[in-house]
């Protein structure tokens, strides 16, 4: 007997639907094909002891099992429930009445109950899409599949909950997410706030300023002057995500794991790497390549502490991502693209002894040992960070205070309000959102400079040694400064405070 079941297979964030066809017939033997990797190829032995041990058998005939098409790699054990499920199908040992209708997925352990699988919500968005009417998945992944309309999101704990729903014996009762009142009442008070941080005043001004223009931001100072504090802070003073955002990161992160229980992702991701890591962990590949943490922190903040430890290889791979907001890694035989639209958020130690230019500590490197520390950061990478910022230590008088800072709620609403006035002026453009994204073309249409302004940028230039890179970045960043104060022309003082965000361009840091 012929039978027809379907699972799905997950390539980059999109998915594609396998088309299972189990043919049982005379004769003895177990015979898979479809470009089944190892793990699939060994789904007959987890699939003979589930259902031995819950009292159904692995049928004494020739089974021939094609996975479809046969020119997609199926991988991983998320297939065995859909085997076993064609399995039984075929041979009588349960109705196969509307399967037609099912997407089947899960992995099955020896007792037959099931363990969560990666990517379930983008085969849920394929399966609405080619018309399925009902998608059984494991438990655990039921509430992240059910964050998709219009497709009804059966959860089993084990093989037989499956069973004896399509024998009829008893129905597993749906999963049902609205997922918009979800969204909206989840948008709550952030974990880490602004208003703990004491002192660093021009600091927050400085994160304030990178958050409402989306502008990437290196972090300058000794140890313990709470770099790290600040830029954990950063993503509870971003705008709220999106619905259309919250799917989009939420579906990067279900290809490798990140959501089981949790279904829609509701906060900013924040990624923060060790500085060891390595090409592929940072931008994504593999065999079968993975996202990377640039893109899983899309929508969010990637923090780099320590910036110069990280190997000069791992950081100038970054730097195309950085550019196109998205990455290709390519294969043999296919493709795959991963968004990574980002901020950066970048710290470091001004020196390798951690205290350049602090009059109260002595100097401890040498000018060639400053030179190997600086040099591992390239031109083209501060090429793509707009805000270069010296933190200093808070001193005992402020860190004493009683009084809070302004809440992260508060700075929130000023940079909401800037991403608005951005939206609006960039309606017209499909690919730029906010100020950071701007291309040469767009900062001489969008920051006209008056002569004084002009004039002030000029001399700063010229008496601060500014590298021609800052050009463009300071006007970005004035561009910004002007759209907090809701001013529609860039004045003099927007161009100061912005000239102030380019640490590194000085002469005596990067020569």
């Amino acid at each position: 007997m012929l039978v027809k079941v379907y699972g799905s297979a997950v390539f980059g964030i999109e998915a594609s639907t396998i088309t299972v066809e189990v043919n049982i017939d005379k004769g003895i033997g177990y015979h898979l094909v479809g470009l089944p990797d190892k793990a699939v190829s060994e789904s007959s032995f987890r699939i003979s002891a589930a259902l031995n041990n819950n009292s159904y058998t692995l049928p004494g005939k020739k089974i021939i099992i094609n996975m479809a098409p046969a020119d997609i790699r199926k991988e991983g054990a998320a297939y065995d429930l859909t085997l076993a499920i064609g399995i039984l199908a075929a041979s009588g040992q349960i109705q196969s009445k509307n399967i037609d209708q099912y997407l089947i997925m899960g992995e099955l352990s020896l007792d037959g109950s099931l363990q969560p699988i990666k990517g379930v919500l983008p085969m849920a968005i394929k399966a609405r899409e080619e018309g399925f009417h009902y998608f059984i998945v494991p438990h655990e992944n039921a509430k992240e599949a059910a964050i998709v309309d219009n497709l009804e999101v059966l959860g089993a704990h084990n093989m037989i909950e499956v069973i004896n729903h399509f024998n009829g014996d008893e129905k597993i009762k749906p999963t049902f997410v609205d997922t918009k009142a979800e969204f909206y009442n989840n948008l709550d008070v952030p974990e880490f706030d602004f208003a703990d941080v004491k002192g660093q005043e021009s600091i927050k001004r400085c994160m304030e300023i990178a958050a409402a223009g989306g502008h990437n931001i290196i972090l300058i100072g000794p140890p313990g002057s709470g770099k790290t504090m600040l830029a954990k802070r950063l993503p509870s003073i971003l705008p709220p995500m999106t619905l259309k955002e919250a799917l989009e990161t939420t579906k990067i992160h279900s290809v490798i794991g990140n959501t089981k229980d949790q279904g829609l992702m509701y906060h900013r991701p924040f990624r923060s790497p060790h500085h060891t890591i390595s090409n592929v962990a940072l931008v994504g590949g593999g065999q079968y390549p993975k996202p990377g943490e640039i893109s899983l922190s899309h929508n969010g903040v990637l923090f780099l502490d320590e910036l110069p430890e990280f190997k000069r290889e791992v950081l100038e791979v970054m730097r195309q991502p950085l550019e196109d907001r998205d990455v290709t890694i390519s294969r043999a035989k296919f493709t795959v693209t991963y968004p990574c639209s980002f901020m950066l958020v970048a710290s470091m130690n001004p020196s390798p002894s951690g205290y350049f230019n602090d009059p109260n500590a002595p100097m401890t490197s040498s000018p060639q040992e400053m030179q190997r520390y600086l040099s591992k950061i390239s031109g083209p990478l501060l090429d793509r960070i707009d805000i270069h910022i010296e933190v200093t230590p808070v001193p005992f008088e402020k860190l004493s205070e009683e009084r809070k800072g302004e809440s992260s709620v508060e700075i929130r609403k000023r940079v909401t309000k800037a991403r608005e006035i951005q939206f609006q002026r960039f309606s017209e453009y499909e690919s730029v959102h906010y100020n950071a994204q701007m291309s040469v073309k767009q900062i001489r249409e969008f920051c006209k400079l008056s002569d004084e302004s002009l004039s002030l940028l000029k001399t700063a230039m010229e008496k601060l040694s500014l590298s021609a890179r800052a050009y463009d970045r300071i006007l970005k960043v004035s561009r910004t400064i002007a759209d907090l104060a809701n001013e529609n022309e860039i004045s003099s003082d927007h161009i100061a405070e912005a000239i102030q965000y380019r640490s590194l361009d000085r002469e005596g840091w990067l020569g």
